[in-house]
């Protein structure tokens, strides 16, 4: 099974975890069943960009990001080259390894 590593030092999971990762599921459900608060004020509809997240390892290995996606990570805070928002990631795929 994938392995999720979320690092230390936000405020959501200060001591960080590795978690594992059920292929198919987005990174925004995976955290909230580990008891990983991440904010989705949208309830998970690509509508927000609370649930942005920054992929450290894995990138690549996800499904790529729809157009609705795409269209609010570029109104998100923080915007890197590996952003995604973590309700619309991984919904069909999975990285043996992510780190967020």
């Amino acid at each position: 099974m994938p392995k999720l590593k979320v690092l230390p030092g936000h405020a959501i999971c200060p001591q960080g975890a590795e978690i594992d990762a059920e292929p198919g599921k987005s990174i925004c459900d995976t955290l909230l069943e580990h008891h990983i608060d991440i904010e989705h004020a949208c309830e998970k509809q690509a509508a927000c960009t609370t649930c942005h997240v920054i992929l450290r390892q894995g990138y690549d290995s996800l499904e790529p990001a729809e157009e609705k996606e795409e269209d609010m990570l570029d109104k998100a805070w923080g915007l890197e080259a590996t952003s995604r928002l973590s309700c619309q990631a991984d919904k069909g795929g999975g990285a043996k390894r992510r780190g967020v």
